[in-house]
């Protein structure tokens, strides 16, 4: 009996009818109307509202380049159509914010942003570079999602955490390139090690032992890697940095060897005959700086030795055993001291007059 209901009870619910009893107790239906229809539930009217609403929606995002028709002009500046239908969603390009005349009609290309009351509003100052290029670009804020980077537009353009090389700081120049993302949105990126690579020429004229100046542009597990003034690329490994470098970084890079692709190896060390006498000079300043003394000698730890002058621990011994021999310091109980009046260019002619 109960298979029996069954059909006959999904046929009574089908299709958007209502019921109701005839009098020969059979059951007629009828289309529902709108007055008989159930009331929706209030988050599917919400929903259906919102859908309304965004049919005149403004298309345009902050942060992206369009081309708009002037629709009107006021004391403040020009009103560009958004493209709704609605004067009230007109942006406004505001005078200071103008590079040249406009009429009533005609089509500006413009830069958009929202300004400090979050209202979209547009700008003839666009960005100096097209999509695609790189550049050199200056870092003018961080937030916690990124940075933004100076392209010469009114405002700056969003660097994704994700696109960063390094962690760059307001105020630092870093390689960049200007692309566009998936909301439509201009956005710029660090990545760019595959457009420099295009961009580079082979080293055919440089010899070991020239000093070039570049910028750093990516650090990696391996090293850092430059791009230099005459666009070649220079591989620096960790060993033969004095301290790490930041990305971005301004550099002169002494090369090392040059390899057969036209590539360069190189070092941000000084050769060691230079560096001797600047890892003295570090050792003398220190001293000065406490009273003569310290509880460092070519016993100390190379830790210790890092983490205090930045130097390698054969790099100290080798400083040190230069200030024994001008009779700049000397050692006692584990202690390096200071001599009475003692300098390095004092050292350096006690040597040449006692050699």
């Amino acid at each position: 009996m109960n298979k029996e209901r069954e059909p006959r009870r999904r046929r009574q619910g089908e299709g958007g009818t209502s019921r109701r009893e005839s009098s020969r107790g059979c059951r007629e239906e009828k289309p529902l109307s709108r007055e008989s229809a159930p009331p929706q539930p209030a988050g599917k009217a919400r929903r259906e509202e919102k859908s309304v609403a965004r049919a005149g929606e403004i298309k345009y995002q902050p942060g992206s380049l369009a081309t708009l028709k002037v629709a009107r002009l006021a004391e403040m500046g020009a009103f560009l159509d958004a493209g709704t239908g609605d004067s009230h969603d007109d942006i406004l390009l505001h005078r200071q914010q103008q590079t040249a005349p406009l009429a009533v009609g005609d089509e500006v290309r413009v830069f958009l942003y929202r300004d400090p009351r979050q209202r979209l509003t547009a700008s003839m100052r666009l960005p100096k570079m097209k999509e695609g290029q790189i550049a050199r670009l200056k870092v003018i804020n961080v937030s916690r999602d990124g940075a933004f980077l100076d392209v010469g537009a009114e405002r700056g353009i969003f660097l994704p955490y994700a696109g960063m090389r390094g962690r760059p700081q307001i105020g630092e120049v870093v390689w960049a390139k200007l692309y566009t993302d998936k909301s439509g949105r201009l956005a710029v990126t660090m990545e760019v090690e595959d457009e420099l690579r295009r961009a580079s020429k082979p080293a055919t004229d440089v010899r070991v032992g020239t000093h070039l100046h570049g910028s750093i542009y990516n650090i990696t597990e391996s090293g850092a890697f430059i791009f230099t003034d005459e666009r070649h690329i220079v591989f620096v490994p960790h060993k033969d940095m004095r301290e790490r470098p930041r990305v971005g970084e301004e550099v002169t890079v002494r090369i090392t060897y040059v390899r057969t692709d036209g590539r360069l190896n190189g070092s941000l060390r000084e050769p060691k005959e230079k560096a001797l006498v600047t890892d003295a000079e570090r050792i003398l300043a220190y001293l000065e700086e406490h009273r003569g003394r310290m509880p460092y000698s070519d016993k100390t730890t190379p830790e210790i030795i890092k983490a205090k002058f930045q130097i390698s621990k054969a790099a100290f011994k080798r400083a040190l055993g230069h200030l024994l021999k001008a009779g700049n310091i000397e050692e006692k109980d584990g202690w390096t001291l200071l001599r009475d009046g003692a300098s390095l260019e004092e050292g350096e002619g006690k040597r040449e007059n006692n050699p």
